[in-house]
């Protein structure tokens, strides 16, 4: 199973992934993927290091799909690269995926929407019993993870954005479900739907 610490940080960050799309499919070499990210600093960040994280980060969630993605996630409307990337961060992070399937689910399922840190907490502890290998993150590493793992929820419009956030169901892109179906990412699907 292997759960990892690898959302830290990751927000969806659409507006990045709209670039680094673009820059997937124009399937650059090395070097030139490295001219675009560390010099001319296409992701516009303040330093070098936080560029070729996002960029190593945004790549491996992108990689997850094929082509016909990355397009949605380059062309797409904002509802469509976003809900684009969140089934890419779903198929790059097992972490992401259960915490919808196990545990959000179960949150629609009783009708008790409220969804907080202490709900990630409670996940975090359940995955170390499901699985012995997972490292013991400190209590900070597990929060910032669940901060990010909310966000993302909030930016798909799965958790409403205020003071008491609360979950509720997400209307799907046609094109974004139709590429989830013809390509059978059946388990993506199933953790982006966990409401019905």
């Amino acid at each position: 199973m292997a759960y990892k610490a690898d959302i830290a940080g990751g927000s969806l960050k659409v507006y990045e992934s709209r670039i680094v799309a673009d820059l997937l499919l124009k399937r650059l070499p090395p070097a030139e993927w490295r001219q675009a990210i560390e010099v001319d600093n296409v992701l516009q960040k303040t330093s070098i290091g936080t560029a070729k994280r996002q960029a190593s980060l945004i790549k491996t969630r992108l990689k997850q799909m094929t082509p016909p993605l990355w397009e949605l996630v380059r062309d797409g409307s904002k509802p469509v690269a976003t809900q684009a990337v969140f089934a890419s961060a779903i198929a790059h992070s097992s972490l992401l995926r259960d915490f919808l399937i196990l545990h959000v689910r179960d949150r629609f399922l009783s009708g008790d929407l409220g969804l907080t840190r202490s709900h990630w907490r409670s996940f975090v502890a359940a995955c170390h019993e499901r699985d012995p290998e997972m490292s013991v993150w400190s209590a900070s590493t597990t929060d910032k993870l669940g901060d990010s793992v909310l966000r993302i929820l909030t930016e798909v419009g799965m958790l409403s954005d205020g003071g008491k956030p609360t979950l509720q169901p997400v209307h799907y892109e046609p094109e974004v479900m139709n590429y989830l179906k013809d390509e059978n990412f059946d388990e993506v699907l199933r953790a982006m739907q966990v409401f019905l």
